[in-house]
């Protein structure tokens, strides 16, 4: 099979408080790793989207600070790692602050130093060439410092081609896993 033409990939896990969680997304039926002919999956691009659980439209508050940490591997994970990780394909924050409560909870007087803020932070999230993909699952991952007002929801859109592997791809998949 030839490079295929660009196709999008689709994966939401919802956090639950301040325990990881992480939900599979399945690509059994895009890699192929046979003895005679193997199709790898190239991912040229990656959307995200942090939501409030239960709709698009609610807000996400904190009652003081919060950080929300995602991210996307190659290997099912216990918590959220560093980019220097060799499963990592993408990772972000956002964090959260709200000037109207204390860190210790009780009310504040500066209504003025809410914010939010999002960073990510295994830059750029439009890769130049693709990042070659060979596993039959990638795992999407969240956690929170703090509870919010509600459930947050982190849902990922991956712009994606399929390709036959071939020696030069595979030692590119090699070097860029090791």
């Amino acid at each position: 099979m030839a490079k295929s033409e660009p196709f999008f990939i689709r994966g939401k896990v919802l956090a639950n408080g301040t325990t990881y969680v992480q939900e599979e997304i399945d690509l059994g039926s895009y890699v192929n790793l046979g003895t005679k002919s193997s199709t790898l999956l190239r991912i040229h691009s990656i959307s995200v989207q942090l939501a409030a659980g239960s709709a698009a439209v609610d807000s996400i508050s904190a009652s003081s600070a919060c950080k929300i940490g995602h991210q996307l591997t190659t290997q099912s994970q216990t918590a959220l790692v560093f980019a220097d990780d060799k499963s990592v394909v993408a990772t972000g924050s956002m964090q959260l602050y709200n000037g109207q409560v204390a860190e210790d909870g009780s009310a504040a007087a500066d209504f003025a130093t809410g914010f939010a803020t999002q960073d990510f932070d295994v830059a750029p999230q439009k890769f130049e060439k693709g990042m070659l993909i060979g596993v039959d699952t990638l795992f999407l991952g969240v956690d929170q410092s703090a509870t919010t007002g509600n459930d947050v929801r982190v849902a990922y859109v991956l712009e994606c081609t399929l390709e036959n592997a071939t020696q030069a791809n595979s030692i590119a998949l090699s070097l860029s896993q090791a």
